[in-house]
């Protein structure tokens, strides 16, 4: 089989039609893993945070260089990709079948606690990242990545069973006859089929609204304010999710520009959480330490994996 190059992989991702299914992402992932085994591109260990690499292309790509990856999630050899890949599909067709329990399955037990759900998700989507950071004008592919990630999740969630679609609405304002406000969500999900079009009027009882972005640098208080509006205007609660890849940039330390900055404002989440209200779920694939380690974060955001194994089925019970 003929290897693929950059410029191969570059088509790939600006592919409209491609990505209709999760084998799409795991096949482009799996050819940027033989890409950078078989020609490989300067590895670059951050000085400051030693799980963090970056790639670096060679002069015909400008000597652009990658997105910080971080080691402890992304998988860099292909057939160690590939197998991952099996166990993560074979483990969505046992949550498929048996929701929340899944996870408490003998045999399944090792697995999550592995936490292999993180990695493969992280490097399928750091893999679409990392073409895209090829590109001449980074604003080409960033748009482009973002979407990708949103429909990464979608598909996912889809796989185990649920009914999982982008929507838009118009809200009425009350008080203001004939006047609607217009609101794109990434993802509305529930385990019932109320969700029949994609652009509907209402969202259901049973639905749960998800914001789905690569970081929330920029983004968090759209979300906290997206959940206040939709409460507000429906005059009803209505339960949003947020999940995150990451929220990490590379950042100059010193004499370094390999070093890495945490985009996570703490405060900021903290105050929109007493201000507005409190998000129903903050989930990230590579949450950052201090999500982990302080306590009033940490009752608040989890990983991906426990969103996709425990808290998705709590939130779609209703």
């Amino acid at each position: 089989m003929t290897e693929a190059t950059l410029g191969d992989l570059q088509a790939s991702v600006q592919d409209r039609s491609a990505f209709g299914a999760l084998s799409d992402y795991f096949t482009l992932c799996e050819a940027f893993l033989r890409f950078v085994q078989s020609t490989p591109p300067t590895r670059i260990i951050s000085p400051s945070h030693h799980n963090y690499i970056f790639y670096q292309y060679d002069q015909t790509y400008g000597h652009r260089i990658t997105r910080p990856l971080n080691v402890d999630l992304f998988i860099e050899s292909a057939s160690d990709f590939r197998a991952a890949v099996d166990r993560f599909m074979a483990f969505l067709a046992d949550l498929r079948q048996h929701q929340e329990s899944a996870a408490d399955r003998k045999g399944n037990k090792d697995y999550v606690e592995s936490k292999e759900i993180n990695k493969v998700v992280y490097t399928v989507q750091q893999s679409i990242g990392s073409v895209g950071d090829s590109f001449d004008n980074p604003n080409q592919s960033r748009k482009r990545v973002g979407q990708l990630f949103e429909t990464l999740v979608k598909l996912i969630i889809q796989e185990v069973g649920l009914e999982c679609e982008p929507r838009t609405i118009s809200i009425p304002i009350p008080g203001y006859p004939g006047y609607e406000m217009s609101y794109e969500l990434d993802l509305v999900f529930s385990r019932n089929k109320a969700i029949v079009a994609a652009e509907t009027k209402f969202i259901d009882a049973t639905e749960i609204v998800g914001s789905v972005k690569t970081t929330s640098k920029d983004r968090i208080d759209k979300v906290f304010l997206d959940k206040y509006l939709l409460t507000k205007l429906l005059g009803r609660n209505v339960p949003v999710v947020a999940v995150f890849l990451h929220d990490v940039q590379r950042a100059r330390r010193g004499k370094s520009i390999f070093g890495i900055n945490s985009t996570f404002k703490s405060n900021h989440f903290l105050g929109y959480t007493v201000a507005l209200n409190r998000l129903d779920g903050v989930y990230y694939v590579d949450p950052r330490p201090e999500m982990v380690a302080n306590d009033r974060l940490r009752e608040q955001i989890g990983d991906f994996q426990k969103f996709l194994v425990r808290d998705l089925w709590t939130l779609s019970s209703g």
